[in-house]
């Protein structure tokens, strides 16, 4: 069989599941993935015979893919604020209004020299480390709870170029870092209600880890760890410093009042490209 039938057969494979919009784009970019190659090349060789032992592996990633799994899990690879990222199925896999927050901490970063910049939950470490990226003079920390999470981020650190520019523990919220200040803290926290796991698509549900998706076992809101998070960022931050969270959808409201009950002032929310409310904002007197 000649490679562009093999690709046609993963499209009409995958074009049976819940993304068919994308259907070709998957089917090539697993197969560019097994090979190696890039588009030109699979322009020019689209008619050349594809067989043996590599047709056999790509059918099983195609398989996967069918079954609902994500794709940056499948390649091993996720791109994030232009860098390149290793991912695995322990972390959550970055999302492109995820960058919100890394822009936003630009914003903050000149007002100080060599800030102080804390990540609370890195998962795969594309914060920390895309703030490491544009702000080289920052001493940046990066906290989770997962060893298997960290061990993702220190790679990514050491991959991209910038193991020497950030601090990995271990630990929940900022428990690690106690009694230490900083002038930024950023988090991507938890923050699906537990009751609405039966509404999100299968390949997060499924395949993404849970104690980076779900705010508790018995979250029904998905506030759970703003409740802890907030007054915890405000003890550590110094006087004029800034707080830079993603929210959930319809959270605005409730984590704005947290914010200000805990004492933050000049609260302000970022939308992303949908016009969702994604990102909150506040400084600390």
């Amino acid at each position: 069989m000649r490679l562009r039938d093999h690709l046609d057969l993963a499209e009409a494979q995958l074009s049976a599941g819940p993304h068919a919009d994308r259907a070709r784009r998957d089917s090539e970019t697993l197969l560019l993935h097994l090979t190696g190659k890039d588009r030109a090349w699979l322009i020019a060789h689209r008619d050349d015979d594809f067989g043996g032992c590599t047709a056999v592996h790509y059918a099983g990633l195609v398989d996967r893919r069918a079954k609902g799994e994500p794709i940056q899990y499948i390649t091993g690879e996720c791109e994030f604020y232009g860098l390149p990222f290793r991912v695995t199925p322990d972390v959550l896999i970055p999302r492109p209004e995820t960058e919100h927050l890394v822009e936003k901490v630009g914003e903050f970063a000149p007002r100080f020299r060599a800030p102080r910049i804390l990540d609370v939950g890195t998962g795969s470490g594309c914060i920390a480390i895309s703030i490491a990226h544009d702000w080289g003079d920052a001493d940046i920390t990066a906290v989770d709870i997962s060893d298997r999470a960290l061990e993702i981020a220190r790679g990514n650190a050491k991959r991209i170029g910038f193991a020497e520019h950030i601090r990995f523990l271990q630990g929940d919220l900022l428990a690690p870092v106690a009694g230490k200040r900083f002038e930024i803290i950023v988090s991507n926290p938890p923050y699906v209600p537990n009751t609405d796991r039966a509404l999100i698509a299968v390949e997060v549900r499924e395949y993404e880890p849970a104690v980076a998706l779900f705010a508790g076992a018995d979250s029904v809101d998905g506030l759970d760890i703003y409740r802890r998070l907030i007054p915890a960022a405000f003890d550590a931050l110094v006087p004029g410093g800034f707080i830079a969270l993603e929210i959930g959808f319809t959270q605005a409201d409730s984590v704005r009042a947290l914010l200000s009950a805990r004492g933050f002032t000049a609260i302000e929310t970022t939308p992303d490209l949908q016009g969702i409310p994604r990102v909150l904002t506040a400084q600390r007197p």
